[in-house]
């Protein structure tokens, strides 16, 4: 494979074709698509002025299946790489299929009129996908995709199964603004608002959103309040490690930022219910996304760090071992070399890492993966190569939080 069509030209998008380009011996022809085609053309000349490399662009709405199948054949693409928003997977993973073409995304399907995000909907097409011949990856993402390929490394090289694992998710930058997501506001807002999910000793447990909070001292960041969350990591690594006990989900947020959100969120503004307004429907929460910041537009103005990864409890031998992995993400440094802050950085990369597993064969069994599932090991080498190294310390034990 040498061909790679990328749907979606956000912050993430921007990122990840820049870092296709600099691997001209795996990625020979790169397409980038989006319903606003101006925004692909600006992320096109970004790559030429970085990179030197020329790509092609191409006006899309992803929800058109044919359309998607016609762009595929003009371009001979034979990987999708859907970088779109996660209410449009299932029609781009119909169009792999009508295409005969390999399909992979960093997000899993959530439907446009309910904030609800599951994989079984995107776990429904695995016989189609391996009766087609044809693989499709889910969440090649950081998170989910790094951190669960982190449980998977940390499982293969240094425990016998994993026990306890708590994802951490900590943004340590600051961008100026009054209040500003780091990636889409719509779908930020979304999980940000629903309500709260772990997996412990069996079973699922809710908790009010953002109602648990906890304080942890982040290598290379410092102290931060995070908040227990759900995320879509945690379904499917429970049910691809059966073993685990306790699967949770952290992330920071300032005072300001939660400020924000429950006034927001108390006012109807982060509604996905449909509104009259001037005679004219809209969603609150859209309308919100168009009067915050684009967070594309943010990383000149970031500053700090992120430190994301996972703390691992489980059996080693006649013991038991607890390990935290985890990257480090400058965000001036993302920008100096993408022009993108760490947070797009840290989702884009992986994304084309995972791409460049696919393009290269190493992973490639038809059907439909979540990348815990895949062998890690010329992932994790990459990440080390292209911009997020990692590191791993053993602990005296699982923190008691």
């Amino acid at each position: 494979m040498e061909k790679v069509l990328v749907v979606g030209a956000g912050g993430v998008g921007a990122v990840a074709v820049v870092k296709m380009a600099m691997h001209p011996e795996i990625f020979k022809e790169i397409t980038l698509a989006s319903r606003t085609v101006s925004k692909c053309d600006d992320i096109a000349a970004n790559v030429k002025t970085r990179t030197g490399v020329t790509i092609k662009t191409a006006a899309l709405d992803a929800m058109d299946v044919a359309a998607t199948v016609a762009l595929i054949k003009e371009t001979g693409a034979e990987l999708v790489v859907n970088l779109a928003l996660p209410y449009q997977d299932l029609a781009l993973m119909d169009a792999c299929l009508e295409a005969g073409v390999h399909y992979l995304d960093t997000a899993n399907y959530e439907p446009e009129d309910e904030a609800k995000f599951e994989y079984h909907w995107q776990w429904a097409y695995q016989e189609r996908f391996e009766k087609a011949g044809l693989t499709a990856v889910l969440g090649s993402g950081f998170d989910p995709g790094v951190t669960s390929i982190f449980a998977t490394w940390i499982r293969k090289h240094k425990l016998d199964g994993i026990r306890l694992i708590d994802v951490l998710d900590c943004n340590g930058g600051d961008n100026g603004k009054p209040f500003a997501t780091n990636f889409n506001p719509e779908i930020n807002i979304r999980e940000v608002t629903a309500t709260a999910r772990h997996w412990e000793n069996g079973d699922w447990v809710e908790t009010p959103p953002m109602s648990h909070k906890v304080a942890f001292d982040f290598p290379a960041v410092g102290e931060k309040n995070m908040y227990l969350m759900y995320h879509e990591e945690l379904e499917s690594m429970k049910t691809h490690f059966p073993e685990i006990e306790r699967a949770r989900f952290w992330m920071t947020f300032g005072d300001a930022y939660i400020n924000h959100v429950t006034v927001l969120q108390n006012i109807g503004m982060t509604s996905i219910e449909p509104v009259t307004y001037e005679g004219h429907e809209i969603i609150p929460l859209q309308f919100l996304k168009a009067v915050l910041p684009d967070p594309s537009d943010l990383g000149a103005l970031t500053k700090g760090k992120t430190c994301i990864g996972d703390i691992i409890t489980g059996p080693a031998g006649d013991s038991e071992k607890t390990y935290y992995i985890y990257n480090i993400c400058d965000h001036e440094e993302c920008f100096a070399e993408v022009g993108s802050q760490a947070v797009a950085y840290t989702t884009g990369v992986p994304a084309m890492i995972g791409a460049a597993m696919m393009m290269k064969g190493i992973w490639l069994e038809p059907g439909v993966w979540n990348t815990e599932q895949l062998d890690p090991d010329a992932f994790m080498d990459m990440l080390n190569t292209d911009g997020l190294p990692w590191q791993v310390v053993e602990l005296d034990g699982h923190p008691e939080f």
